[in-house]
């Protein structure tokens, strides 16, 4: 069978979304999230990418009906204005845009295209790929690769770890600072070597697997050292800047770790040296909400990043068009990709079609001829002279589906397979109908040959 379908995807992210409906909208997981998608009857195909200001899922479907229905199941629980949904040829290039960062919080920021890698080797892992998505992904990855090779989309502050400490830096002076770290995943050790850049005095970096933290600590060239995730009810109150970013369900960071720092003067004035600043990059939050009650403590999450990212964004935004301009062309060149790899499906069944006719023909003459006796070189002879007149009968269809193809004319290709078999037994890639969810002839090329 040749697959059909088209690519249908939704997404909740930073631009859409607050932090709250961003994890409202997490699935348990990446893999789950595929799990769930692919249990969809007529889901052929998904992939979920998920991070602390992003999930988008993308699924194969044989039209965009079912693709938005299973999307639908997907964020259920989700406000419908934060969901963004976008038809075949929009999700392709949205994709290329996540994995070359212009997508991200801080635009060309370097984890993204990681997190697209894990995404799809998650992906993978539980039969989430086929041919369409195994192309796009790919590709994106590909994408991602260039534009942090070929341009300077990622010069600067590259991470919303450093985002964090440019932001802190605006309350409190970092030079001579203690500065503690919550989580030692990617987006903590990202925060510690930020912050560790930045003069401070001295590092504490809590979390749950304490040889974790330790192991981060020992990366950095200041006073660093490691400490368990009870520890935070002594040591937040003594921290100047906090940076949190762990993958908890709930609040790490409490009121009572921080009422210590109620400690300003009788004239109930903070000074600086008085004050915390946290930023949490948690999501779903790590600090609990009542925390920036308390008068010494200012709370900063992602949303209050975007000053620090639109500085970046205007920053970049020559290699932004430079990159756009990139992504223009490996679009379309997954496309003719595409375009290469379907008809050239719809050509092999047609050889494949005209094989199975010659070879019964060849068996009902060889059966007519019983009485004669042909020698192997001579039915070698004849086989040859079959599979001859077979090549050169299909080398100019061949030709003219090629160029069908090319310029998306899908239903020369529909007519020539009936033509060479009425009785055709494969099924066909597409059928008149598909052709109704798309609003362009170049959309709907995509429809159809995509993999």
């Amino acid at each position: 069978m040749i697959p059909a379908g088209i690519v249908a995807a939704g997404r909740v992210t930073h631009r859409s979304a607050g932090v709250d409906d961003l994890a409202a909208a997490s699935p348990e997981s990446q893999r789950a999230g595929v799990r769930k998608l692919c249990s969809i009857p007529e889901i052929d195909e998904a992939y979920v990418l998920s991070t602390c200001n992003r999930i988008e899922a993308y699924v194969v479907a044989p039209d965009a009906a079912v693709g938005r229905a299973a999307l639908e199941g997907f964020f259920d629980g989700t406000d419908d204005e934060a969901i963004v949904e976008t038809d075949h040829d929009e999700s392709l290039r949205h994709l290329l845009r996540v994995a070359a960062g212009l997508e991200s919080v801080v635009v060309g920021e370097d984890q993204i295209i990681g997190q697209v890698r894990t995404a799809y080797e998650d992906a993978r892992s539980v039969d989430g790929i086929g041919t369409m998505l195994e192309a796009a992904v790919t590709k994106a990855i590909h994408v991602g690769e260039r534009a942090r090779t070929e341009t300077e989309i990622n010069e600067g502050v590259v991470s919303l770890g450093s985002a964090a400490t440019q932001l802190a830096a605006r309350d409190v002076t970092l030079a001579g600072a203690t500065a503690l770290v919550v989580g030692a995943g990617e987006m903590g050790r990202l925060a510690v070597r930020s912050l560790a850049g930045a003069d401070i005095d001295e590092l504490v970096v809590a979390n749950r697997t304490v040889s974790h933290a330790d192991h981060l600590a020992s990366e950095v060239d200041v006073d660093a050292r490691a400490v368990p995730l009870p520890a935070l009810s002594t040591v937040a109150a003594d921290a100047d800047v906090v940076v949190t970013a762990t993958n908890s369900t709930d609040p790490v960071l409490e009121v009572s770790h921080l009422e210590r720092n109620e400690r300003g003067p009788d004239n109930g004035v903070v000074g600086e040296g008085d004050r915390t600043v946290i930023v949490d990059l948690g999501q779903p939050r790590d600090v609990a909400p009542a925390a920036g009650s308390i008068p010494s403590v200012t709370v900063y999450d992602l949303d209050d990043l975007e000053s620090i990212t639109e500085e970046t964004r205007e920053q970049r935004a020559d290699a932004a068009r430079e990159v756009e301009t990139m992504i223009d062309r490996e679009f379309e060149l997954l496309c003719e990709q595409y375009k290469r790899a379907r008809a050239d499906e719809v050509i092999a069944a047609m050889y494949e079609s005209a094989d199975r006719i010659k070879e019964r023909e060849l068996e009902t003459a060889y059966s007519r001829l019983e009485d004669e006796e042909f020698s192997p070189a001579q039915r070698e002879v004849v086989d040859s002279m079959a599979d001859t007149l077979v090549s050169q009968l299909l080398a100019p269809p061949t030709k003219s589906l090629r160029e069908a193809a090319a310029e998306d004319d899908w239903s020369t290709i529909h007519t020539a397979l009936q033509l060479f078999d009425p009785h055709f037994e494969g099924e066909m890639p597409f059928t008149p109908a598909s052709f109704e969810d798309r609003t362009t002839a170049d959309t709907r090329l995509r429809s159809v040959d995509d993999d």
